[in-house]
């Protein structure tokens, strides 16, 4: 029996009508008209002048100098961590040959995709971190040509720090290219990208819609929404610690929902003091105490088990653990983007590099779907080979099933093989 101590407020829906109409009409018009169209939005959307929408080697080289060797040190730390990880993953991904049956032959490879785009977004935060999950992983993949692609944030073009992140990473060409306009350049290419046959990178709801139209045309990663966090604590946890990570995910928008679910009454009472008193001098309170306020809930159940049931339900895009038992829920959890155990760990660890990928699904897609991973930039193919034999054997139950589904040219394709390789002295 779930009680709840706080609830989400009764905020109306986010109407998607006019934000999918903008986004086809750009893309629309992206499709007819364009690199004229991709400049026009760039000068108008993101005030980019420039003919020049690909960073140079000497411009890459400046930022290189100029940046603070702490960060490139730090960066590149985390980036070792997380391809590192994505190698261990890759190398799980093993070909497979296997003759199941007298003559036959299956089988399954992995085959890199050819050309990838890699989206960074610029707005409020720019994510660096972004460019080592996608670039990074693409790269550890195999890709053949990796483009990035960040918004300009002025005249000399995008965050230094992103041009870093992403050159660093592994991108062949990076451009000064943002929102609608830079999705559509890379899935139709435009303005010198050879189109790409798959798109990553999360943004605002209008990069979210591009992407989500533009399937088809190009793969996609997943489609992200708000970034969401669900801590699971009992008596055990500290309840400074459980607030300062749920709003520690809180500050990324007013729309980012943060959930806790606690098996004991008093953490949660604890928790929501000390949220209100940890507000009152967090720098980015304006924001995180808005997400509290729409979209905080704290959920008190009876035991473990209602509390895998609800986040299960839930399946958030973070869930922390903080209990007595986290082994437990590491075995039985089963709907989450990525799970950190225990309270040593934190969503900022992940998010930043610790190795995992933070590109996760949101908006309960967990339940189907888990996030962005080296195997996302590689095709699983399968192939078959027959001895004579056995395609004379197989052909008359496939030549069947071709009859009962009325595919008479397809049932000829099984008889002319096994009229093919009869024996010689038949």
């Amino acid at each position: 029996m779930r009680t709840y101590l706080k609830r989400a407020g009764d905020t109306p829906p986010f109407d998607r009508r006019e934000v999918e109409e903008t986004v086809r009409r750009m893309l629309a018009d992206i499709e007819e008209n364009r690199d004229d169209a991709i400049r026009r939005y760039a000068r108008d959307l993101d005030k980019w002048q420039n003919s020049e929408f690909r960073v140079s080697e000497d411009r890459i080289a400046q930022v290189t100098r100029q940046l603070p060797e702490t960060f490139k040190e730090d960066y590149d730390y985390a980036l070792g961590r997380v391809q590192a990880f994505a190698r261990r993953q890759r190398e799980t991904m093993l070909d497979l040959e296997v003759e199941d049956e007298q003559g036959i032959t299956l089988g399954h490879k992995h085959i890199p995709l050819g050309r990838v785009g890699c989206y960074v977004p610029g707005g409020k935060y720019p994510l660096v971190a972004g460019a080592m999950m996608s670039v990074g992983t693409a790269a550890v993949a195999g890709v053949g040509h990796i483009v990035g692609c960040a918004p300009p944030r002025g005249a000399e073009g995008m965050y230094g720090h992103t041009l870093y992140a992403l050159h660093r990473a592994g991108a062949h060409a990076i451009y000064n290219l943002g929102g609608v306009q830079a999705l559509a350049a890379m899935a139709y290419g435009c303005v010198g990208i050879e189109a790409v046959d798959l798109i990553t990178g999360p943004g605002n709801p209008y990069v979210a819609e591009a992407k989500r139209q533009l399937f088809g045309v190009a793969g996609i990663d997943l489609l992200a929404g708000p970034t969401e966090i669900l801590v699971i604590a009992d008596e055990t946890a500290d309840p400074a610690l459980v607030a300062t990570d749920l709003l520690g995910q809180a500050e990324h928008g007013p729309d980012s929902p943060v959930w806790l679910v606690t098996t004991s009454r008093a953490l949660g009472e604890k928790v929501l003091q000390e949220i209100g008193v940890q507000l009152e001098s967090l720098p980015t309170a304006p924001v995180a105490g808005a997400a509290w306020a729409n979209n905080g809930e704290v959920v008190v159940v009876e035991s473990d088990d209602e509390a895998i049931e609800v986040a299960d339900e839930y399946a958030p895009e973070h869930l922390e653990v903080l209990t007595a038992r986290d082994d437990y829920y590491l075995a039985n959890l089963r709907n989450y983007g990525s799970l950190f155990v225990g309270e040593e760990s934190t969503v900022a660890y992940g998010d930043k590099g610790v190795g995992t990928n933070h590109t996760l699904p949101t908006g309960r897609a967990a339940r189907y779907t888990g996030g962005l991973w080296v195997g996302k930039f590689i095709k699983t193919v399968t192939w078959q080979r027959l001895t004579p034999e056995a395609s004379r054997r197989i052909a008359p139950v496939m030549a069947r099933i071709c009859e009962a589904e009325g595919m008479l040219a397809h049932k000829a394709t099984a008889d002319v093989r096994f009229a093919r390789y009869a024996p010689r002295n038949e």
